[in-house]
């Protein structure tokens, strides 16, 4: 007998901002990063997206590369104190509709899955709070001393997405046809493509272009979007941007 599941993006999906900006910022208030590298490195591009001028995704990838280099040589047992202060603190700041849904899902007996870009050291966190089968996240690599390398497996694209999909539909035996997917951006299009019941909540410009460009997946695809204390089920997909 196969099983039913429901496959979750973190970042955007659930959780109402990015697990690693969070860690980036709290890294910085410990002191574990030089408060410096936010004015000198970052701050420009936070500010373009503040105002509107800029894109997130340009802000985030500024971010993670700094993120990424500033980790190099910092020991694990740093890296993972802040981590839990990151996931203690922000772990029930998500949608309630993503949230609902994650409880319903586990009502059901589903097996329920976390797939994110966000490194794997908070993924772990939060598929733990929410007492989820199974985590994928990107993963940071580290040497015999414990200490980061610079080095990661990237888990934000759909390619990697899939990669690990495919693993777990195998491991789980998943019937695709009855099973969920969840995501936000272009990254979870393997997942949404994939599963019979796909669900896009606040959906970016790039994956609703995608889903319209997408016949099969336009037609089964639930567009959810929250904001304030509405929730919103969209019939038709209008680019506003």
């Amino acid at each position: 007998m196969k099983d039913v599941a429901a496959f979750f993006d973190i970042d955007g999906t659930i959780f109402r901002n990015s697990l690693m900006i969070e860690h980036f910022k709290k890294m910085i208030a410990f002191e574990i990063f030089s408060p410096e590298i936010w004015y000198t490195k970052v701050k420009k591009a936070f500010d373009e997206w503040e105002k509107r001028y800029g894109e997130f995704e340009q802000y985030l990838e500024i971010l993670a590369g700094v993120y990424l280099q500033e980790l190099k040589g910092i020991n694990k047992e740093y890296v993972e104190f802040v981590a839990k202060h990151v996931i203690d603190s922000n772990w029930d700041m998500v949608y309630k509709y993503s949230r609902d849904q994650i409880e319903w899902h586990k009502s059901m007996g589903h097996k329920v899955f976390f797939i994110s870009g966000s490194p794997d050291f908070l993924v772990s966190k939060m598929a733990e709070k929410y007492g989820v089968t199974e985590f994928r996240g990107t993963v940071y690599k580290v040497d015999s001393q414990n200490n980061y390398t610079g080095e990661i497996i990237r888990m934000w694209d759909s390619d990697s997405k899939k990669k690990e999909l495919d693993d777990i539909i195998e491991k789980y035996n998943v019937d695709l046809v009855k099973s969920y997917a969840y995501g936000d951006t272009t990254g979870d299009l393997s997942m949404l493509r994939r599963m019979g019941n796909p669900v896009a909540i606040n959906p970016n410009r790039e994956l609703v272009t995608e889903i319209k460009k997408d016949k099969y997946l336009s037609k089964r695809i639930d567009i959810i979007v929250e904001r304030k204390n509405v929730i919103y089920k969209l019939d038709a997909l209008v680019e506003l941007l």
